[in-house]
């Protein structure tokens, strides 16, 4: 499967699946960003909401610049 629309990408440790960095940026061909958090889980929001919203502030500013530098 291949997804063509920006996508943002945050591994977090307690999750069952972590996507390696390579799967994802060859199944998401707009992937702008990709990071793997220090801690938290499935429930990333509930368990460590400061991480998860440096997550989506930390996503989110790679649209207002440049996109194809951020993912690196």
């Amino acid at each position: 499967m291949v997804v063509s629309v920006p996508a943002a990408i945050t591994v977090f440790p307690g999750e069952i699946y972590q996507a390696p960095h390579s799967g994802a940026s060859r199944a998401y061909h707009d992937l702008f960003y990709y990071h793997r958090a220090r801690s938290g889980g499935h429930f990333a929001a509930w368990e460590v909401p400061g991480i998860f919203t440096e997550e989506l502030r930390a996503a989110f500013s790679q649209l207002r610049g440049s996109r194809r530098s951020a993912c690196k």
